[in-house]
């Protein structure tokens, strides 16, 4: 029962995180079909996926640290209870403003999954196992954005309104936040059980702060991270606009990106196995090594050779995150990893905001291939700060 525990953890929270990611990315296929059912101008369009995304990123340091007076466990099943809600709140909206509170509250429940679902996965998993984890984690979020915007499409094809899926999608995020609640242990009250092996008895220490055990190994991690972020998603926004520019049709190019997520969803499970073999910093230095030399490679390929090659970048590009996930709880005490990956994201979630508008900023005055260019060249930048982080993890052989 007890080794079964990890794994009943680890399958509710990739369950969690299928849905969550679900229903972020399938405003990309209902945000148009919103816009024709109710005649929403481009600019209400941007403003609800905004609002959204804003949500998001704005309440995920606010969830680590309220998660640790109120538990992860409870507040991840009331953040997921809140966006099934939203959702089945959606399938009913009359106009804009009842969209745009709908999806902003979508936003505010799902912001706890990832820095919330994280800490419960490196809880489940102290030591060995943990990247393999969280890669396995991580791998089923990227399900969650194939799966649910196919049924929408499925169901249109076949003739059902888009209100149907939209309210079904509700009704499984409240039945996620009950299996979440069932199935995952409240560290708290497991704090008061009698203890069961020698390092559960040692005594406990107040954790001061951020509880940041080596400042010099988090602050390279976090560089890397916004090294990493911006590179992915810079690649993935301009990637199809290469394409263009070497000639492909544009119906092909739009497949461009499916690609590359094609080959991240394999990646994010592989990196995180790799990790466990040859050890963290050896892994990240392969795969931004193989992501660089990746992306350069397609601008000097012909396009027939950079259009094959999409997926085998999507491996490395995607996979590092992983990697780096899992790498947080080697820097910081457990009682503080809800607000440490709270952090983290946030940091992710920036640099898809920022990254975009400054790699197009750039791609407008010196044309794609030089923004290309610069997203290739700037991943090199994660190796010295590997030197950095090596030393950090010199406590725990098998993560070097």
């Amino acid at each position: 029962m007890l080794k079964s525990r990890p794994q009943r953890t680890l399958a509710t929270c990739c369950a969690a995180h299928t849905l969550h990611d679900g229903l972020s990315d399938v405003t990309y296929v209902l945000l148009p079909l919103l816009a024709q059912t109710f005649g929403l101008s481009l600019a209400q369009v941007g403003l609800i996926r905004s609002a959204h995304r804003t949500a998001m990123a704005a309440f995920q340091i606010p969830a680590g640290l309220i998660a640790e007076r109120f538990g992860e466990r409870n507040l991840l099943a009331l953040g997921t209870a809140l966006a099934g809600l939203a959702f089945v709140a959606l399938g009913f909206a009359p106009g804009f403003w009842m969209i745009l509170i709908a999806l902003f509250f979508a936003g505010f429940g799902s912001a706890v999954q990832h820095p919330l679902c994280s800490t419960i996965i490196s809880h489940a998993y102290p030591g060995d196992g943990r990247r393999a984890a969280l890669g396995t984690y991580n791998f089923f979020g990227d399900v969650g954005k194939f799966a649910f915007g196919g049924i929408v499409s499925l169901m249109l094809v076949a003739g059902i309104s888009w209100q149907a899926p939209v309210v079904g999608f509700g009704v499984a995020g409240i039945l996620t936040a009950v299996a979440i609640f069932v199935a995952v242990t409240d560290r708290r009250a497991a704090k008061s059980a009698p203890v069961s092996s020698e390092a559960d008895a040692a005594p406990t220490r107040k954790v001061r702060g951020w509880g940041i055990r080596n400042k010099q190994g988090f602050t390279a991690l976090c560089l890397i991270e916004i090294l990493d972020s911006s590179t992915r998603t810079g690649f993935l926004t301009f990637i199809a606009f290469l394409m263009i520019a070497k000639g492909l049709p544009a119906g092909w190019a739009a497949l461009s990106v499916p690609l590359i997520l094609v080959g991240g969803m394999a990646g994010k499970l592989a990196c995180g196995l790799l990790a466990e073999r040859v050890g963290i910093t050896r892994t990240i230095v392969i795969t931004e090594i193989a992501t660089g030399a990746g992306i350069l490679l397609t601008l000097a390929l012909p396009v027939l050779g950079t259009f094959l090659l999409l997926p085998l970048i999507g491996v490395v590009l995607q996979g590092t995150s992983s990697v780096l996930y899992a790498t947080v709880g080697d820097l910081v005490e457990q009682e503080r990893l809800p607000r440490a990956f709270g952090l983290f994201y946030t940091l992710g979630s920036l640099c898809g905001i920022a990254a975009p508008l400054g790699y197009g900023l750039l791609g407008d005055a010196a044309g794609v291939e030089t923004a290309i260019t610069v997203i290739g060249v700037a991943i090199f930048l994660t190796l010295p700060l590997c030197i950095a982080l090596r030393p950090a993890l010199n406590a725990a052989p098998q993560s070097v």
